[in-house]
């Protein structure tokens, strides 16, 4: 295959290189299917940056799980599809989590000053815990929860990309979201 560019190969001497771990079958995979990755994934979610992080995935978890990929049973591209299937689906599930906890940090947020002890503490480590956040996540996480702005009016009042904007809020709350499954462990006395 010294003398054989990659782009010449048959799809199943391709695959089988890829199999074989390859690296410029890697390359050569992207190359020939890198865009119908992206539009699956474009279509079913309708965010560039979600679809660019979805395609980027489904490379990443093609040529770790290359060993579990038969030649018998699927094309390559078949098997890539497979995979963006699932991204696609695990990115679903991901904004799905991230909207449910908006929807319980807005709700907690706009509600009557606290009654209970337990409200006040929770206000507390939302509080500390977005003053831990860097001053550009900070001031995103404030906008969304305090202000209730949208993703793109947050995006539009700090002159920040849509994306970037989904970026902070998504490892924002995946940041409380891990402190408050610490905080509530059975370790808590």
């Amino acid at each position: 295959m010294t003398t054989t560019s990659f782009a010449d190969l048959d799809d199943h001497a391709l695959a089988s290189a890829f199999a074989s771990g390859d690296e410029r079958a890697l390359r050569e995979a992207y190359a020939r299917w890198s865009a119908l990755v992206f539009r699956l994934a474009l279509r079913s979610l309708g965010d560039r940056a979600d679809a660019e992080d979805v395609t980027q995935q489904v490379y990443i978890s093609a040529w770790r799980g290359r060993h579990t990929f038969d030649l018998t049973r699927a094309s390559l591209s078949a098997w890539l599809v497979g995979i963006t299937k699932h991204r696609i689906a695990d990115a679903h599930e991901a904004r799905a989590r991230t909207r449910r906890l908006e929807e319980t940090l807005v709700s907690e947020a706009s509600v009557a000053p606290p009654v209970g002890d337990d409200d006040l503490a929770e206000r507390v480590m939302v509080a500390e815990e977005l003053d831990r956040l860097e001053p550009v996540p900070r001031r995103v996480m404030q906008l969304a929860f305090y202000d209730q702005l949208s993703h793109s009016q947050i995006a539009e009042t700090l002159g920040l990309p849509i994306g970037t904007v989904k970026s902070h809020v998504r490892r924002s709350l995946i940041r409380l979201r891990t402190r408050w499954e610490v905080d509530d462990g059975p370790h808590r006395a």
